[in-house]
């Protein structure tokens, strides 16, 4: 299964028919508890399990439970998914569990979806809520957050506390898994989208990564929305560079025209690795404008870009 995904939104829902919470700024995760055992799937249907080791007691709750939530990592009180970016790929059981010690996460639960062989993805968040409510699941790793009536309160409040934005949730609205609903809407702060990177560029007289050319799903393809230099600098592009080298082609990934500025030098590659990119909108022209590299998505592959907003 792949969670229910939010669709964004620039203006926040009022009235009594929603539910807002925080929007975490970690990685998705489904927690799938039977007999004594624990399964975490990434939104991205890969088995982190073995990442997380700190997680798998949750395994002791319940018999048979399935929870929704994202895998976060605290710094000074806020998540930090570069902190999270160092847990998510270690998969030898030595140096996830030093890395637990070291840095442990946090799961945020804000969903059930299945309990002692239930399924109640049809029913009503609000009934799934209080479900989960009465679960009590407050642990040393894990903890279900509290959701508000209030929706602009709660991203002013967010926005004075650096989190990342706000979700408001319809409390009358099903779980559809593997869709992006209009009953579940974000809002962040700041402009950030996935794109794909389509080829990069070296800086002025050197080797290194100076900027990358970047794309979003369009009707015929990958269409080419811009070239993101800033945020690149140092062990960033070093580590981006790294993973496109293996990837490189002959030609553009991308089916619209790419302008000879930002062509000239371009090395390309398979559109494979996704990036999160934030900006200030668009320009007329469909392109970023003053875009910023923020974070390589490890978690996402470029076939999740296709049919969503990012």
């Amino acid at each position: 299964m792949r969670p229910m995904l939010a669709t964004h939104t620039e203006t926040v829902p009022c009235g009594p028919e929603w539910a807002h919470e925080v929007k975490w700024d970690g990685m998705r995760v489904l927690a799938d508890a039977r007999g004594g055992g624990l399964t975490l799937t990434s939104r991205t249907e890969r088995d982190v399990t073995s990442s997380f080791p700190e997680l798998v007691p949750l395994a002791d709750l319940f018999d048979d439970m399935l929870l929704d939530g994202e895998v976060v990592a605290l710094v000074d009180g806020r998540p930090s998914f570069g902190a999270l970016a160092e847990r998510m790929h270690i998969a030898d059981p030595r140096r996830a569990a030093r890395a637990a010690v070291a840095r442990p996460v946090t799961f945020v639960v804000f969903d059930v979806l299945r309990l002692l062989g239930q399924d109640l993805t049809a029913q009503p968040w609000s009934a799934r809520r209080a479900l989960l409510e009465q679960l009590e699941l407050e642990g040393p790793r894990w903890q279900v957050p509290a959701t508000h009536d209030d929706g602009e309160q709660l991203l002013a409040a967010t926005a004075e506390q650096g989190l990342e934005g706000i979700v408001s949730k319809r409390r009358t609205a099903p779980y559809l898994p593997d869709r992006r609903s209009p009953d579940w809407l974000k809002r962040p702060h700041r402009d950030t989208v996935s794109v794909v990177v389509g080829g990069w560029r070296p800086e002025t007289g050197s080797a290194r990564l100076g900027s990358v050319l970047v794309g979003q799903p369009g009707p015929q393809g990958w269409e080419f929305v811009g070239r993101v230099g800033s945020g690149l600098a140092g062990r960033a592009g070093a580590g981006l560079l790294t993973r496109l080298r293996p990837l490189e082609r002959a030609d553009s990934p991308f089916v619209t025209p790419v302008p000879r500025e930002d062509a000239t030098g371009t090395t390309w590659v398979d559109p494979q690795v996704v990036i999160d990119v934030a900006s200030l909108g668009r320009s007329s022209g469909g392109r970023l404008r003053q875009p910023s590299y923020q974070r390589l998505r490890a978690d996402l592959t470029a076939t999740d870009l296709e049919g969503s907003d990012g």
